[in-house]
């Protein structure tokens, strides 16, 4: 996860939301791929930590299946990378910050859940759940400009 964080860092500091993710087989301990939220940089909506991850870790392996590999990264998945994640069979999924917005693993339509899906990996959730959250309400703080007469609560 520590990898996955450093990912995020890297996107923030590109500019992308704050988001990395890490692709680890846990038989030999190799960090297969790494990704990081590039959706504006490489004008691409799908290029999520998680699927730049995926995509990288297929093409290096030569297999769009992904069987028994582990993926860590830093925010609960959404609907689109919920569904890549299911699709290349990884074995599990290791998240950091919940997402009750915009995550589809244990909020909103809850994707492995679901009767249609195909593959369900193993899901830890809440590792390094703080790290992952303050790097991304910074990054938003940040971006926010102050708005004449309304001060900002104190954290």
């Amino acid at each position: 996860m520590r990898i996955a964080l450093e990912a995020a860092q890297a996107a923030a500091a590109a500019g992308e939301t704050p988001v990395g993710a890490v692709i680890v087989d846990p038989a030999t301990g190799e960090v297969v791929a790494v990704g990081a939220n590039r959706p504006i940089g490489g004008h691409d909506p799908t290029a999520h930590a998680e699927i730049v991850a995926i995509r990288a870790a297929a093409e290096k392996l030569g297999n769009y299946r992904l069987t028994g590999l582990e993926l860590f990264v830093t925010l609960e998945p959404c609907a689109m990378c919920a569904g890549a994640i299911s699709h290349a069979r990884i074995g599990r999924l290791v998240y950091g910050a919940s997402d009750p917005k915009g995550g589809a693993v244990v909020h909103g339509p809850r994707v492995f859940e679901q009767p249609t899906c195909h593959w369900r990996p193993a899901v830890e959730g809440g590792v390094l759940a703080e790290e992952s959250a303050d790097l991304l309400r910074g990054f938003f703080r940040a971006r926010r400009k102050p708005r004449p007469g309304i001060s900002e609560p104190e954290a």
